[in-house]
């Protein structure tokens, strides 16, 4: 059984990134030294940008600032390279680089089951602070309900969607790529509405894509616990130090940016 921690890591170097990064290298070689040979874990993180996604410049909402400082192109579809490495991994764990991982936390693979497709973590199943749980009611209408194909199970919570930060993928996976490289994959012309950054798109990641592709496809999807995506000032505190991946997903919330590792360390440890 191989396996594979993919991060992506481009452009400016930031403290935040750099920790966080290094946590997720050094979770995958204490798996490693824990686990047989063959179910070994990789670790990648791709530090060039190798998709380059583009917007269609004359049909996108997006703002120029947003593509055409990394020359022209979408770095938040970078993670998708992942998908041309399922010739040589059986499973992906996909982590964002704003990711700290609890130095002793399980192996998250163990956590796949056989059948599953995908797992992840469902935002609105978190114990999410009444501040958070009000701005994702509002969120899920805006991104999903004019994607009406699908079903995102709306309760008084929003839509049912998965936070993308952290994505644990079999390659079961591999008949709904189509053959196609990741980079096809994000060039499809069902997505180029996403790309393009249409309407209440315009500022979405691939998390929008992603959330709508897989029901779309009627993929078996697994729910994760929260634990493994625990969204940092959107769970309290004491919650926070149940998780053992701690996102740190909303930088205008942290202590100078982010780049004050040691005063977040100390909250969440």
């Amino acid at each position: 059984m191989k396996r594979l921690i993919y991060q992506v890591y481009t452009g400016k170097k930031l403290k935040l990134y750099d920790h966080c990064t290094a946590s997720v290298k050094a979770y995958a070689e204490d798996i490693n030294s824990k686990e047989k040979p063959s179910n070994r874990v990789d670790y990648i993180v791709q530090t060039i940008p190798k998709m380059m996604i583009k917007p269609d410049v004359f049909a996108t909402n997006r703002s120029k600032e947003s593509y055409e400082k990394y020359g022209g192109f979408l770095p938040i579809y970078e993670k998708e390279n992942a998908f041309d490495y399922w010739s040589k991994y059986d499973q992906i764990a996909i982590i964002d680089a704003d990711i700290w991982i609890r130095p002793g936390s399980p192996n998250i693979f163990n956590e796949l089951n056989f059948e599953s497709d995908f797992a992840g973590v469902i935002e609105r199943t978190a114990p999410i602070l009444p501040w958070y749980q009000q701005k994702l009611t509002g969120y899920t209408r805006m991104q999903y309900s004019t994607l009406d194909d699908v079903d995102w199970k709306w309760n008084n919570n929003g839509g049912h969607f998965y936070n993308m930060g952290l994505m644990l993928l079999d390659r079961n996976i591999i008949k709904y790529l189509k053959g196609h490289t990741g980079k096809q994959f994000i060039e499809r012309p069902e997505f180029k509405k996403f790309v393009d950054g249409l309407g209440a798109w315009k500022w979405s990641t691939d998390q929008t894509l992603l959330n709508y592709w897989i029901k779309k496809e009627n993929m078996i999807q697994q729910e994760l616990s929260w634990k493994w995506n625990a969204l940092y000032t959107a769970i309290p505190n004491d919650k926070i130090k149940e998780a053992h991946f701690v996102h740190f997903f909303l930088k205008d919330k942290l202590p100078n940016h982010g780049e004050n590792v040691q005063e977040l360390m100390e909250i969440v440890q």
